[in-house]
């Protein structure tokens, strides 16, 4: 799943622990995220559109359409 979590972190000059921190997840998490190496349960992925003020879909993308 593509996202734009990087960009938003990086548009508030937050490094991936400061967004680890406020997510409740650890850095490696973030991590993952960014790197499309783990998708966010759906808990997660509210709390994340939460945070910045998104909606899910603005945020976390489909890497293709089927």
């Amino acid at each position: 799943m593509k996202n734009t979590l990087r960009l938003l972190r990086a548009e508030r000059n937050w490094s991936q622990a400061d967004l680890a921190e406020r997510l409740d997840v650890s850095r490696q998490t973030v991590n993952a995220l960014e790197t499309g190496k783990y998708d966010p349960s759906l808990p997660l992925a509210f709390k994340i559109a939460r945070l910045f003020g998104l909606p899910i879909e603005a945020i976390f993308q489909p890497e293709s359409a089927e």
